[in-house]
């Protein structure tokens, strides 16, 4: 059966982002609609239980929630990312769900409004992220040979944290070496960097300095 697949975002969402980088892996024909989260269309309120995106159109069936979007795709579509064995399939799933976590420590660092409590987030964050470092060492993903889905999942969150450090010299998050070195193989991967607008750097410090960031403004 031919399925129509269309994707609903907020052009900054990083949770959308993860299904834009599992698409184009995998090199599925898809639509991509922005909206507006601020004033959302009647039509997208009616299909979004919880009015919020990913929300992703399958013909004429409607899905959300990234990681069930990312497990259907990956179902749907060949080549299958997630790891034949049942325990460390899970095991992935389990990460992905953390790297959401990983997600919102970020845009609560990111969008801190003064430099005290930036640090202070930054350092929690530093010591989140690092959570991801043993699993990474014994191979359980990261890989370079190997795509997985938790390498869709994590990307977006790598993406935002390279801009941080260019938009302050502040902003750069202590991380292991093995996370750094994955994290630039990802952001070279063409899937990832093809994965959001060609603007993508600008609106971003854009709505960071509408939410009155300290951390593009460069000052303590």
């Amino acid at each position: 059966m031919s399925l129509k697949i269309k994707l609903v975002s907020f052009v900054l969402c990083p949770f959308v982002q993860r299904s834009v980088i599992l698409l184009r892996e995998k090199q599925i024909d898809f639509d991509l609609e922005y909206i507006s989260l601020d004033e959302p269309p009647e039509w997208f309120l009616r299909l979004s239980p919880t009015g919020k995106v990913p929300l992703m159109l399958v013909n004429d069936s409607v899905l959300f929630e990234s990681s069930v979007i990312l497990d259907f795709l990956d179902e749907s579509f060949s080549p299958r990312l997630h790891p034949v064995d049942i325990l460390k399939r899970a095991q992935h799933k389990s990460w992905i769900e953390y790297g959401s976590t990983l997600l919102m420590g970020m845009h609560a660092m990111a969008v801190a409004t003064d430099h005290k409590t930036f640090i202070e987030k930054k350092e929690s964050f530093e010591k989140e992220i690092e959570r991801l470092d043993e699993p990474l060492k014994a191979g359980l993903f990261g890989e370079a040979e190997v795509f997985t889905l938790v390498d869709a999942a994590i990307a977006p969150l790598f993406m935002r944290l390279d801009y941080h450090q260019q938009f302050n010299p502040e902003g750069e998050v202590q991380m292991p070496a093995a996370l750094s070195l994955w994290a630039q193989r990802l952001l070279k991967r063409p899937s990832v960097q093809a994965s959001v607008v060609d603007d993508f750097s600008v609106r971003y410090k854009d709505f960071l300095l509408e939410k009155k960031s300290w951390l593009p403004t460069r000052t303590g």
